[in-house]
């Protein structure tokens, strides 16, 4: 937001320098996001920019609605939040995947807006109730956008932007995780995974808690400096140097996503059920 002040008088003048010096800064306020995998977008307000946070939801009451001005006040500005599909479960966050319904229509995609940065790591824990349906697979927890944070089917090719996000795949019953990430250089329309999925061999488990942490540091110019790392329960599953962009006024990291939805946008990834996905121990931390 900017402010023009004309003709101001001497002493107006002064009266605003005192009124200044004696402020804390102003957040700073961007626009929200481009809403990605057909969000539709709920803006938070104007709320802290943040480098680095976590949260482990311990201090809230189980079973109660994890609100809008609750997730601000965690994560600072915050968009897309979706509260009635988020409730507080012994010390876990839950995100409700609805019936019958594909990303944001049938669960949570909210983005947080973070001061800019070349490197960032996001860590947290995933569980799967045991009831869970896989069915054919979905987009899960933290990630990091950088520039103009292409997803969603919009490729990064124009060099403006990429993400770095998690799925879960169900490939003909065997379930896993694999990274789903746009960038510079990216082969198809919809992303890379770079044929590398958590656990090598075998199938996630319902019930059992993984540890994910995702860390991206930015190119600059047109380099292949940049760089993309998934860990999963101590696992090395991506380890890869990484052209995001090559425009330099867009290669920084703006915003941690927060996204938990079924799909793609073919029917084939709905379930007729309810679906329940817990997250604990998140930690932001912007390094550069």
């Amino acid at each position: 937001m900017k402010f023009h002040f004309h003709a101001l008088g001497a002493s107006t003048l002064a009266l605003a320098l005192f009124i200044t010096s004696c402020s804390k800064p102003a957040a700073e306020n961007r626009e929200e996001p481009v809403s990605l995998e057909n969000e539709t977008s709920a803006t938070a307000g104007i709320q802290a920019i943040n480098s680095s946070f976590s949260e482990n939801w311990n201090s809230y009451t189980h079973g109660t609605q994890y609100s809008q001005s609750q997730a601000a006040a965690d994560f600072g500005n915050i968009s897309g939040w979706n509260a009635g599909r988020s409730m507080i479960s012994n010390g876990n966050l839950r995100i409700t995947l609805e019936p019958n319904a594909l990303s944001g229509a049938g669960g949570v995609v909210s983005n947080i807006d973070v001061s800019d940065g070349s490197e960032y790591q996001v860590s947290f824990t995933i569980r799967f109730h045991s009831q869970f349906d896989w069915s054919r697979g979905g987009k899960l927890g933290f990630g990091l956008f950088i520039g103009d944070g292409n997803a969603g089917g919009d490729p990064a090719w124009d060099g403006n932007g990429g993400s770095f996000r998690l799925m879960w795949y169900n490939n003909n019953g065997t379930v896993y995780f694999h990274p789903y990430v746009y960038h510079r250089d990216q082969a198809g329309q919809y992303g890379d995974n770079f044929g590398v999925r958590y656990p090598s061999s075998g199938s996630l488990q319902k019930g059992q808690t993984y540890n994910v942490t995702l860390y991206a540091k930015s190119n600059t110019g047109s380099n292949t400096n940049g760089r993309a790392r998934l860990v999963i329960n101590g696992t090395t599953v991506l380890d890869r140097a990484m052209r995001w962009t090559t425009n330099d006024s867009k290669r920084l990291i703006r915003n941690v996503s927060f996204h938990t939805f079924r799909g793609g946008s073919q029917s084939y990834w709905m379930s007729s059920t309810v679906g329940y996905v817990y997250y604990d121990d998140l930690v932001v931390t912007k390094i550069n």
